[in-house]
């Protein structure tokens, strides 16, 4: 199956501006995030005084970093199902914030460890630990996790 992206999502920032209306040099989530997604968890919260969406991340970079762990371990042990099931929850969770990139990779990747478990699988799951790690570094660096 060719990997193919889709155009760039609307991007945004998070923490502390209840517009999303940052510019990309006071964002470290502007490449990383879709404004539509946290625009979504946004109404959950008019105004921001519950802090919802810098909790949501906060969680969402906790529960990454354990999941890249887990990734790791299941690549080391070449455990094609735990590397299924990291993608899968991933996949899910990444799109929950709006990191689409990463949610796309994990989509790739769950699919072809499913459908072709044997095929040279290796460049994508380096892509992925990748893109993981860049969303991570991006989250954190953000202020909300």
């Amino acid at each position: 199956m060719p990997y193919s992206q889709s155009p760039s999502p609307r991007r945004c920032h998070v923490a502390g501006d209840d517009t999303g209306a940052r510019s990309a040099s006071a964002a470290p989530w502007v490449d990383v995030l879709d404004a539509g997604a946290i625009a979504k968890l946004r109404e959950l919260d008019p105004g921001g005084r519950a802090g919802l969406v810098a909790r949501v991340v906060s969680t969402y970079a906790t529960s990454l970093d354990r999941l890249l762990a887990q990734f790791g371990a299941a690549r080391r042990e070449r455990d094609a199902a735990a590397l299924r099931h990291v993608a899968h929850t991933l996949k899910s969770s990444s799109a929950s914030v709006g990191a689409q990139s990463l949610a796309g990779l994990c989509a790739e990747v769950e699919a072809r460890l499913r459908d072709a478990p044997g095929d040279a699988l290796e460049p994508r799951l380096d892509e992925l630990a990748a893109e993981a790690a860049r969303v991570l570094a991006a989250v954190r660096a953000g202020g909300a996790a």
